[in-house]
């Protein structure tokens, strides 16, 4: 909706009619007071003909014109446009975790993962900024936030998997942190991981909250064929599997106003990138107007002193 950021300066419209009401006022009064006189001349001048009338009513009414421009500009009028200048920024929080070498997705998860982020990094638009996080063990910036998409993909090809736990908390609160680097009306991280949060010193829940404060959107990738996958074996013999959180990670979208999707395989995992491509929507600003008001107001001055002193009046 329209509104104004010194919405007060309006005020100052109320004189506006009482400077109309003044102005018709001394009119009257000095038609009256020449009726009194027997001065023909001074009754003729008092009166004046009409055209020089009508003249020096349009001179007032575009000096009150201007006076309202002026006004309504210093009020600092915005109306909501379409967030396309400024763009989004937009991080990814990759998990690089052990379980992310395993082999149902091809090669691995993690190359299948860099594979289809470049499909979202690519469907950006020419203004918005794009950064990624990694997190194991701990979390670290793999790639700063930019409007480089092209650069930013090439440090993605380059990330490589690592042998530590998964501290999803840690993770999303740097991938927070970078959103908020550029300021900017609209921030998206989007966090993928195929584990439960088991290390770090940032609980999911902690960063859901720094998410909520900063007015981060936030969607979750949980990845994972639906088969259990062996990771490893222990001492023992026994098999070790893959372990994916989804409550987690759907509390995380929810509580954020993000979504979470569940990624099986290579091919679901390339179209839940596209889809949240889609779906990141460019938020309306307040675009300032002021000068429009400010230019309106010039241009009827420049009418009122054409009227009043050009070398040939329009209006006699």
């Amino acid at each position: 909706m329209p509104g104004f950021s010194s919405p007060w300066v309006l005020l100052f419209l109320v004189f506006i009619p009482v400077i109309y009401y003044l102005y018709r006022k001394v009119i009257q009064r000095k038609k009256k007071y020449a009726i009194r006189f027997s001065n023909i001349e001074f009754i003729r001048s008092a009166l004046g003909d009409k055209k020089k009338s009508r003249r020096n009513d349009l001179l007032f009414y575009l000096s009150l014109l201007v006076l309202t421009f002026m006004i309504i500009g210093f009020a600092n009028p915005h109306i909501p446009l379409k967030q396309i200048k400024e763009g989004v920024n937009v991080v990814l929080v990759l998990d690089v975790s052990g379980s992310m070498q395993a082999d149902d997705y091809k090669p691995t998860r993690l190359e299948a993962a860099k594979r289809s982020a470049e499909i979202l990094l690519n469907s950006l638009k020419e203004k918005d900024c794009a950064g990624i996080v990694i997190f194991e063990s701990g979390a670290t910036t793999a790639a700063y936030l930019s409007p480089y998409k092209d650069r930013v993909i090439e440090k993605l090809r380059s990330i490589k998997p690592k042998q530590g736990k998964t501290a999803i908390g840690d993770g999303l609160a740097l991938g927070i942190d970078m959103a908020t680097s550029i300021p900017n009306k609209k921030r998206v991280v989007i966090l993928l991981s195929d584990g439960v949060n088991n290390a770090g010193v940032i609980s999911p829940q902690e960063a859901i909250e720094f998410a909520k404060t900063n007015k981060i959107q936030v969607y979750t990738i949980g990845l994972g064929s639906e088969e259990k996958v062996v990771l490893g074996y222990d001492w023992f013999g026994n098999p070790q599997y893959a372990e994916l959180d989804e409550e987690t990670l759907k509390e995380i979208a929810r509580e954020t106003g993000g979504k979470y999707f569940r990624s099986v395989n290579e091919k679901t995992l390339d179209e839940i990138y596209r889809n949240i491509s889609q779906d990141i929507k460019r938020e309306e600003e307040e675009t300032n107007i002021k000068d429009w008001f400010f230019l309106a107001a010039l241009i009827t001055f420049l009418i009122y002193l054409y009227l009043r002193y050009g070398g040939r009046r329009v209006i006699q």
